[in-house]
C-alpha cells in the first residue's frame, strides 16, 4: 500500500513550490546524508534521517551532535539554536518516513542497481505531491527515473563534499522533470544558504564533474610527461586558476581577459592539449597500488601519520575562510 493518491504539502493546487516544503526525509545517513539533514534542520525544516542500519543512524546522530557543538564553540551557532536544530531531526529505520514527507532526498550507496531497487520500493510510498531527488554524483538521472513512481517530480540534487563548506548544489533535470519541480528545489537550495546551478539536460557527470575531469586529465598528462611536478600543478591551481575561479567562472574570466585574446590562444593551444579517452595512467597507477589519497595515507601526496588529519583540518579552515570572505555570511539556525 502506498500514498501516491494523497497530496503532500509540497504541491498546492497542482503546482510544486518551495513554500510547500516543510518535512524532508533524507535516505542514507552516511557523511553526505547526515550533513544534509543537519543543513536542512539548521534552516528550520523538520527532517527525518532514514537508514536501513541502526548503527549507521547512531553514528550519524553522534556526528551531528559533534558538528553542531563545533559550530557553537566557533561562535557560528548559539547554544539554544543548536538545541532547536537537534530537536528538528528524527532518526528511523522505518519505511513510514517515506510516506510523511514533502521532499525525499536519496543519498544511499552510489550503485545503480541498489538505487533502482530503492526507488521501486520507496517511491510508491511517497505522497503524490512530494518531490523526489537523488544526490548521485554522476549516475544517469534519466535511468534512475525509470524506477520512480511519477518521474515528472524527480530530479538530481547533487551536493559537494564537504557539504557543510561547499556552496554549490547542481540541480539536474531528467527528460520528464516538471519546471515547477526544478524551480522548487532551486529555491530550496537558496533558502538553506546554498548556491544552486540548474543543469538542463542529463549528461554523464553533469557539469561540475565533467569540468573537473577535463582539468584532471590535463594535469595528469603534464605531470606524467615531466612538464611539472604534482606539487607544481597544485600550486598552479591554488594560487592562480582556482584563486581566480572562486570569483569568476571560466566564461567570465574570458570576458575580462578578452574573447579575442582567448580565441588566439585557443587556436594554437587546443591541438596540443591531451584528448585521451582513457583513465589517466598516473591516476590509475596510484589506484592499482592502493594509494587512494587521504584515507590510505598516500595518493599523489604523502599523508602518513597525523598528516591526513592536519591536512583535512587545514582544508576545512581555508574553505570556511574563503566562504566568509566571499559571501560575508555565517550559517544561522532558524529561531
Amino acid at each position: 500500500m502506498g500514498n501516491t493518491d494523497t497530496p503532500a504539502e509540497g504541491q498546492k493546487n497542482g503546482t510544486f513550490g518551495v513554500e510547500g516544503i516543510h518535512r524532508i526525509t533524507v535516505a542514507g545517513a552516511g557523511t553526505m546524508g547526515h550533513s544534509m539533514a543537519q543543513r536542512f534542520a539548521q534552516y528550520g525544516y523538520q527532517v527525518t534521517l532514514w537508514n536501513h542500519r541502526q548503527p549507521t543512524l547512531d553514528r550519524a546522530r553522534e556526528a551531528i551532535a559533534q558538528d553542531t557543538q563545533n559550530l557553537v564553540d566557533q561562535g557560528d551557532l548559539a547554544a539554544a539554536d543548536r538545541d532547536a536544530l537537534l530537536a528538528r531531526i528524527a532518526y528511523t529505520t522505518d519505511a513510514s518516513a517515506f510516506a510523511e514527507c514533502d521532499l525525499l532526498v536519496e543519498n544511499i550507496v552510489e550503485n545503480l542497481d541498489q538505487k533502482l531497487a530503492f526507488y521501486r520500493e520507496a517511491t510508491p510510498l511517497v505522497p503524490a505531491g512530494a518531490i523526489v531527488a537523488t544526490n548521485t554524483s554522476g549516475l544517469s538521472i534519466n535511468r534512475l527515473a525509470t524506477a520512480v513512481a511519477d518521474p515528472s517530480r524527480f530530479l538530481g540534487m547533487h551536493w559537494f563534499n564537504p557539504p557543510a563548506l561547499i556552496p554549490l548544489i547542481e540541480i539536474i533535470r531528467n527528460d520528464a522533470t516538471r519546471d515547477d519541480v526544478a524551480q522548487a528545489v532551486f529555491d530550496l537550495s537558496l533558502a538553506i544558504g546554498k548556491k544552486p546551478a540548474l543543469v538542463q539536460r542529463d549528461v554523464p557527470g553533469f557539469a561540475a564533474n565533467r569540468i573537473q575531469l577535463a582539468v584532471l586529465r590535463e594535469a595528469c598528462d603534464l605531470v606524467s610527461r615531466g612538464v611539472i611536478s604534482a606539487d607544481g600543478i597544485d600550486a598552479v591551481m591554488k594560487y592562480g586558476l582556482g584563486f581566480r575561479w572562486a570569483v569568476l567562472g571560466p566564461l567570465e574570466t574570458v570576458d575580462f581577459g578578452g574573447l579575442d585574446t582567448f580565441d588566439h590562444i585557443a587556436e594554437y593551444l587546443m591541438p596540443d592539449l591531451c584528448d585521451s579517452h582513457d583513465v589517466p595512467a598516473l591516476l590509475h597507477d596510484h589506484y592499482e597500488a592502493g594509494e587512494l589519497g587521504v584515507k590510505t595515507g598516500r595518493g599523489f601526496h604523502d599523508y602518513a601519520g597525523d598528516k591526513a588529519a592536519l591536512a583535512t583540518a587545514e582544508r576545512d579552515r581555508k574553505l570556511l575562510a574563503v566562504y566568509h570572505a566571499l559571501y560575508g555570511e555565517k550559517d544561522g539556525a532558524v529561531e
